[in-house]
C-alpha cells in the first residue's frame, strides 16, 4: 500500500442500517467527508439486513458496498464461539470479531478504494499521544453504552485511522434527534442487544446443538467436591448462574467453577463468587507489552457490563494477573479482562 495515495477526504463507515451508523454518516457528512457504506454479510443470505442498509443508504445519498464475509465469520467467530463453550467458557463474539473481521475488513476495502479513514457507529472514542504517536480507544462520554471494551484488541494499523463520530454524544436521544431531524426512517429504530448470528427468538445452546456438538451429562459438585446431584452437559451453564440449575440445596446455589476434565461443576454460595485475583491468557496491549506496566496500577473491567476497578497490574510468563483493589464477583472464563489507564484502553487478555 506504501505506493498507494490515499484520500483523507473520504471515509469508510460500516452502515448496518441501525439508527448509529446512520447517525454517524450524518455527522461524518457534516464535516465534509465523502461518505461510503460498508455493509458486512456476516450470515451470507441477511436479505433484510441488506436491504435496511441499502435503505439507510439512499436517505443518506451515499454508495453501499455489501460484502460476504460469512466464511470468514464461521471460521473466526462463530468456531470460536461453540468450541468455547464446549470447553466450559463463556466468549464474547464482538470481542473476536472487532479484530478478525469487522476492523480488518474496513481497512482492508479501505485500501482497495484509496480510501485513507474508516468509522463506525461505536460509542468510544481515540486518543493520540503526541509523545509516543499511539493512538488508543477511550471511553465514550456516554457511561451506559460505552463499547471500548470490545475494541481493547484492535492494534495501530486501525487505530491510526479509524472515527468515532458518536463517542462525544453523552445521550442516545441526541443520535435519534439527528436521525429525526433528517426524517430517517431508522429513527426509531431499536437497539440490537442479541449476538448478531442467533435470533432473538433463539438461545445459545440449542444454536450450538444445532451445529452438532454437545455436552454429556455429570456431577454437581460442592467445594469440597461432595457430589449434589446431575448435571445436564457443561454447555447449559455459565459462571455466576443461578436459575435453571434443576438441584436444590435448602439455599440459593450458583455455579462457581467447570471442570471439562472431569465433567464436574462446583455449586456454591454467592460469597464464594468473588475473588480479588483474576488471571488473563492471549494478552493484548494496544502499543508496547505487557511488561510495561508490570507492577503499576490500573483500572480494569473483567465483563462488558462492569464498571473500572482499580487493580495493580503484574506480568506472569505470557500471562498477566491482577489484584483488585475490591473483590470482583464471577470473573468468568472466556471473558476479556481489559485494562485502562485513566478513560484509555491499554490492552486485555482472556480470563483463565
Amino acid at each position: 500500500m506504501e505506493n498507494i495515495k490515499l484520500d483523507k477526504n473520504k471515509i469508510l463507515l460500516g452502515l448496518s442500517g441501525g439508527v448509529d451508523s446512520t447517525a454517524a454518516a450524518l455527522l461524518l457528512k457534516d464535516k465534509g467527508f465523502e461518505v461510503t457504506g460498508y455493509y458486512f454479510d456476516v450470515l451470507g443470505n441477511n436479505e433484510q439486513g441488506k436491504a435496511d442498509a441499502q435503505t439507510a443508504a439512499d436517505q443518506l445519498g451515499i454508495e453501499l458496498i455489501c460484502e460476504d464475509v460469512s466464511a470468514e465469520f464461521s471460521e473466526k467467530v462463530i468456531g470460536n464461539f461453540c468450541s468455547e463453550y464446549l470447553r466450559g467458557r463463556t466468549p464474547n463474539p464482538c470481542v473476536v470479531c472487532n479484530p478478525w473481521i469487522k476492523f480488518r475488513k474496513l481497512i482492508e476495502t479501505a485500501d482497495r478504494l484509496g480510501i485513507y479513514y474508516i468509522a463506525t457507529g461505536h460509542y468510544c472514542r481515540i486518543a493520540h499521544d503526541e509523545e509516543t504517536g499511539a493512538y488508543y480507544v477511550r471511553r465514550a462520554a456516554n457511561e451506559r453504552k460505552d463499547q471500548s471494551y470490545m475494541l481493547y484488541r484492535l492494534g495501530q494499523d486501525v487505530l491510526s485511522r479509524v472515527i468515532f463520530p458518536l463517542g462525544e454524544f453523552c445521550d442516545k436521544e441526541e443520535i435519534r434527534d439527528i436521525a429525526r431531524e433528517k426524517s430517517l426512517k431508522n429513527a426509531e429504530k431499536k437497539d440490537s442487544q442479541e449476538i448478531c448470528f442467533i435470533d432473538p427468538t433463539d438461545n445459545y445452546v440449542e444454536y450450538i446443538r444445532r451445529k452438532g456438538f454437545d455436552t454429556e451429562p455429570g456431577k454437581f459438585v460442592d467445594k469440597e467436591g461432595k457430589v449434589l446431584g446431575e448435571h445436564k452437559g457443561i454447555l447449559n451453564y455459565t459462571i455466576g448462574q443461578r436459575k435453571g440449575l434443576g438441584i436444590a440445596i435448602g439455599k440459593p446455589a450458583f455455579v462457581t467453577k467447570m471442570d471439562t476434565e472431569t465433567n464436574r461443576i462446583t455449586i456454591g454460595d454467592n460469597d464464594d463468587l468473588f475473588s480479588r485475583y483474576v488471571t488473563a491468557e492471549d494478552v493484548f496491549f494496544t502499543s508496547g507489552s505487557a511488561s510495561d506496566w508490570d507492577g503499576k496500577d490500573v483500572k480494569a473491567k473483567v465483563r462488558y457490563a462492569a464498571q473500572p476497578s482499580e487493580a495493580k497490574l503484574e506480568v506472569d510468563g505470557n500471562n498477566i494477573m491482577l489484584t483488585f483493589e475490591e473483590p470482583q464477583r464471577a470473573a468468568t472464563p472466556g471473558q476479556s479482562l481489559v485494562i485502562y489507564s485513566g478513560d484509555k484502553v491499554i490492552g486485555g487478555g482472556f480470563i483463565r
